[in-house]
């Protein structure tokens, strides 16, 4: 097993200096050998990060050596790089704010829940040797987002496990579209992704009852549904992947809806987009036109995603 070694000394009397070397050591996941011996793993980045330190702490005053070093017994120092109390901290956490979700306090549980998904990824960014505590956090951060999606759209659709077909454009055309009445984020995304992409002349009927669908209509996003949520997959990605719509940008806005339907990691659009299409869900009360405001919103992030890309 080959790892990179810092061995480092610093004057007694920069106090801040120490202070600042040994938090940044600690939050890029060197671990520690003995008093001033830190060891990262065999990669370019941690090289980087180690000469980044040694030169930083040279500027302090501080005498610093960056080795490469060979050790045949690789579990005695993979487990000074353990995160299995890390892991165990954030899963109490975890536990902890479950028990307190209920329809009244969701988006407060939903705040929280997305610093601790932060958390959880910074944590990984470190986690050079994954262990089964890994498994478990994510598991249980991943199943509470999905409490938190089922509390706040109770008829959500329950994701299949089936292959995604590559189908032809043509055959969608003018056609009816349905999907539940009162949509949120995936919905509302899905039907401006067919209105502009895949059906530019379709029409949405927005059900409340199921059995009112009208007959040899294409529905979305419900149980049952031609196009739905697919394993880890929400209905806007499943439609992208069943066309090829194989954009930057419209991935990109892809990667908002997937987080604002069932959680992950969150773009950094995403909260401004939540809020305000919340506040047109409140204050518009037909459905079209609550489509027709939200499509504004995504016409101008995929000019947007569009305009970063040239």
């Amino acid at each position: 097993m080959y790892l990179y070694s810092l061995i480092l000394s610093l004057p007694t009397e920069n106090a801040t200096a120490r202070q600042r070397i040994w938090r940044s050591l600690k939050s890029s996941g060197a671990a520690v050998l003995r008093d001033g011996v830190y060891l990262m793993p065999e990669t370019e980045e941690c090289k980087k990060t180690l000469l980044s330190f040694a030169n930083e702490i040279r500027e302090f005053g501080g005498v610093a050596y960056v080795f490469h070093v060979e050790n045949m017994e690789a579990s005695e120092f993979i487990t000074l790089f353990d995160r299995t109390s890390e892991y165990t901290e954030l899963v109490n956490e975890l536990s902890s704010l479950k028990s307190l979700l209920s329809s009244e306090n969701v988006h407060e549980v939903l705040k929280q829940l997305r610093k601790l998904r932060k958390t959880f990824t910074s944590i990984t960014t470190i986690d050079f040797f994954p262990t089964e505590a890994q498994k478990q956090a994510e598991f249980i951060l991943n199943d509470l987002e999905l409490a938190c999606a089922t509390t706040l759209s109770p008829d959500e659709p329950t994701p299949t496990n089936r292959v995604i077909e590559h189908l032809d454009i043509k055959v969608f055309s003018h056609r009816v579209w349905t999907t539940r009445a009162r949509p949120w984020v995936d919905r509302l995304a899905s039907a401006w992704l067919i209105q502009r992409f895949i059906d530019p002349n379709a029409q949405f009927v927005w059900f409340s009852d199921v059995n009112t669908i009208p007959e040899n209509s294409i529905g979305f996003d419900f149980d049952g549904a031609k196009f739905s949520h697919v394993e880890g997959l929400v209905t806007f990605e499943v439609l992208v992947r069943s066309f090829e719509l194989d954009d930057p940008a419209i991935s990109k806005l892809g990667q908002i809806v997937h987080f604002l339907d069932v959680g992950g990691i969150q773009p950094t659009e995403a909260s401004g987009v939540e809020s305000i299409l919340a506040g047109m869900r409140v204050s518009i009360h037909d459905d079209d036109e609550l489509l027709k405001a939200a499509s504004a919103i995504f016409d101008g992030l995929l000019a947007g995603f569009n305009k970063g890309q040239s």
